[in-house]
């Protein structure tokens, strides 16, 4: 219809098997937005999907060997779904698509990047709460300047904790946009303010839809989407 925005396509990435809230959530986001959603997860081609921007979701723990670790914890990880969710990765930022890694996103976003992760957590915390919960019960502090601080329009904002790992070592290109009380990292973001909208978030916005300010974060990833041409998700292939 003329005159009617168009309808970017974001592809969003998941597990094989699972995650069914977390992907309906998300899904209800985008759509929300003005997005049309493509889930995908490892096994699925790359070879004839074009996107307009990209989704890396929560799940299992990033594999330590992708960051020269050996594991400190009991083993929850998907090495399959590292590797496609790592080549999605690579073609969204060398196309220039918009990028929103949510939890496990953001981690595989910044060891993609070349940073490390934090295996565990538990000795880490003094203020606040190991606690994991889907209700918004703690208190981030934004990073002044940063992108995400001036999408959210604050200083802080409530979030929901699902995690028991997080960003230790920054990856290259990556600055922090978020901390929590105990200064671990709860947001990365593109440390380069004029290029592609990148964000990372520990917690996860998809869970948390009946608040305007994360909404907000779909709404800014689907609005650059809208302006970005949609290109294939094969790393090295043309537009």
């Amino acid at each position: 219809m003329a005159g009617r925005r168009r309808r970017p396509v974001v592809v969003v990435t998941g597990p094989a098997r699972g995650g069914l809230g977390p992907r309906l959530c998300i899904d209800l986001g985008l759509r929300l937005a003005g997005a049309l959603p493509r889930h995908l997860h490892a096994g699925d081609s790359l070879a004839e999907v074009r996107a307009n921007g990209v989704v890396i979701s929560g799940g299992h723990d990033v594999d330590p060997v992708l960051y020269a670790q050996t594991p400190a914890v009991r083993p929850r990880y998907d090495p399959e779904r590292d590797a496609f969710e790592s080549r999605v990765i690579d073609a969204a930022l060398a196309q220039g698509l918009p990028l929103l890694g949510i939890c496990r996103g953001a981690q595989l976003l910044n060891v993609y990047r070349g940073g490390s992760l934090h295996q565990s957590l538990r000795d880490r915390r003094r203020a606040t709460s190991g606690r994991r919960t889907l209700l918004p019960v703690k208190t981030l502090s934004l990073v002044a300047g940063t992108r995400l601080a001036r999408l959210l329009g604050n200083d802080r904002i409530r979030a929901n904790s699902l995690h028991d790992q997080a960003i230790d070592r920054l990856g290259d290109g990556l600055r922090v946009a978020a901390r929590d009380a105990d200064g671990i990292v709860q947001a990365v973001e593109a440390a380069d303010p004029t290029g592609a909208f990148v964000i990372g978030v520990q917690w996860h916005p998809e869970f948390l839809l009946y608040g305007r300010r994360q909404r907000s974060i779909f709404r800014a990833l689907v609005d650059a989407a809208r302006h970005s041409a949609a290109a294939p998700l094969v790393p090295g292939a043309p537009t």
